[in-house]
């Protein structure tokens, strides 16, 4: 199975029905789509900010049955040997864990950021906008 790796940006896109929202429906109706643990929280803090209260925002992520990775020890150490070289493009460490995680499991990340587009490390991106 091909996996795709979601940025915080692009399941955002997706639950508030965004520009660029469809291959990122597509890669979790497939079952292909995961995100890592960071990400997911960033996604809670977003959508808490601009309003959507606890219970509809657990209801509507625990509908997506997204698989969530943990930030283990390993992808930590990943995502935090990735600073130097991000740190030009002005990557957050959320971005770095998602870019660990993709490059760990081979798989194409989605995102809505364009900067993202510079990066030459191991993981393919694909930006929705």
């Amino acid at each position: 199975m091909n996996r795709t790796v979601l940025d915080a940006s692009a399941l955002v896109a997706l639950l508030l029905g965004e520009p660029g929202q469809e291959p990122v429906w597509e890669a979790v109706r497939t079952g292909e789509a995961l995100i890592g643990a960071p990400n997911w929280a960033e996604v809670v803090g977003i959508l808490g900010r601009a309003g959507l209260p606890a219970r509809e925002l657990r209801t509507a992520l625990d509908g997506l049955q997204l698989e969530v990775a943990p930030l283990d020890q390993v992808l930590a150490l990943e995502a935090g040997l990735m600073e130097a070289r991000t740190r030009p493009l002005g990557l957050s460490l959320g971005d770095r864990c998602c870019l660990a995680l993709a490059e760990r499991e081979r798989a194409t990340v989605l995102t809505t950021d364009r900067a993202w587009l510079k990066w030459k490390g191991k993981a393919k991106v694909v930006c929705l906008r």
